[in-house]
Order: structure tokens, then C-alpha cells, then sequence
């Protein structure tokens, strides 16, 4: 019960093979798509479609008033 495997292998030094080894894995990711890198399609898809002077608008509005006290 007494006898490891290897004994002279710590925790720390295998908490330290394991930190390497994450930074070795990130570092050979792909990097990640900038957000500068949007299509004309997005930009389209996020302007502003509503208009409160446009005749549509105005019309709804004047036919669903509540009636004058």
C-alpha cells in the first residue's frame, strides 16, 4: 500500500504538467472570428424598420384611439 508508482512525482509538480499542457492546447486552438468581421446581411438585419411618422404608423394610431370622454 505504501509503494507509488512514483514517488518522486509531487502534486505540484503534476498540478504544473497539467497548467503546461492546458497552455499547450490553447495556444494550438484556432483563434476566434473578430466581431469586426460582419457581412453586409447583419448590418442590414440590424437597422432600425420602425418609423413613427410613416403613414402606416400614423394610421393605426388614428384608427385605434380610444373614443373622447
Amino acid at each position: 500500500m505504501n509503494d507509488r508508482l512514483n514517488p518522486k512525482l509531487g502534486r505540484r509538480d503534476l498540478l504544473r504538467v497539467l497548467v503546461v499542457g492546458a497552455g499547450a492546447a490553447a495556444a494550438g486552438a484556432p483563434p476566434l472570428v473578430a466581431a469586426a468581421t460582419r457581412s453586409a446581411d447583419a448590418d442590414k438585419k440590424r437597422k432600425a424598420r420602425y418609423q413613427a411618422n410613416s403613414p402606416e404608423i400614423q394610421t393605426f394610431y388614428r384608427v385605434n384611439r380610444y373614443p373622447p370622454k
